[in-house]
């Protein structure tokens, strides 16, 4: 499980970034304070910060510079609601990874933080970096971009491989319908839930003994979806 340090003073914004994260299935922990957040980011692992930029004590400019001098590797996205180019640039030059601009959509900021994730190798919630998933019978060939039962290709559809992709690589973790769509459809495409939930039915079908009593895609009332393979 990823682990993300939420360093934000807003308490509104600090508790829906914090909730909508714990969703998405990462660890959370939340500061409020620009001191505070250098010595939690110094004392404890974290895979992610997500580093708001006007803070008590210390600004998130200072945070980063102060963190990226320590010698500390861990990526940085920045927070914030201005948005001059300069401002954006220096967050950058100080070491920051990425930079979101407030108000920003939590499906864009989770789009963000799981590129973050692979490109520092920390992604192992966005379906890792494995060619080939077994589960029971059945292989899942990334390079191939096949499904396969006993080592004969199933007829299975672009959508539904990517999808299988995505549970794959989070076994035994709740997936959100918002997190399916951003993983499978990509950011900024309109799929409603119902087509979503169309191509769990029709995966099933090619891998469920049983659809109707799922051994691998379970559902999970209120939440999403989950792979227990």
């Amino acid at each position: 499980m990823c682990k993300i340090l939420v360093i934000e003073d807003e308490p509104g914004i600090a508790f829906s970034l914090e909730s909508d994260l714990q969703t998405e299935g990462y660890e959370v922990a939340v500061v409020g304070d620009g001191a505070e957040a250098v010595a939690r980011a110094r004392a404890e692992s974290f895979d992610l910060i997500l580093l708001d930029i006007m803070l008590p004590s210390k600004d998130g400019f200072e945070v980063c510079r102060e963190l990226r001098h320590g010698g500390l590797k861990t990526p940085i996205i920045l927070l914030t609601a201005k948005t001059h180019e300069a401002e954006k640039i220096l967050g950058l030059d100080v070491g920051a990874d990425d930079y979101v601009t407030k108000p920003f959509s939590p499906r864009e900021l989770r789009a963000r933080i799981r590129a973050v994730l692979r490109r520092s190798g920390g992604g192992q919630g966005d379906g890792g970096s494995t060619d080939i998933h077994r589960f029971g019978p059945f292989e899942l060939d990334m390079v191939r971009f096949e499904l396969r039962r006993d080592r004969r290709s199933l007829d299975a559809t672009t959508t539904e491989i990517k999808l299988l992709a995505a549970f794959v690589g989070n076994r035994g973790r709740v997936l959100t319908r918002d997190r399916l769509l951003d993983q499978v459809w990509g950011a900024g495409i309109s799929v409603t839930d119902r087509v979503i939930d169309n191509h769990i039915v029709s995966l099933r079908k090619k891998i469920e003994v049983d659809p109707a009593n799922p051994k691998y895609l379970i559902s999970v009332r209120g939440f999403g979806y989950r792979f227990d393979g």
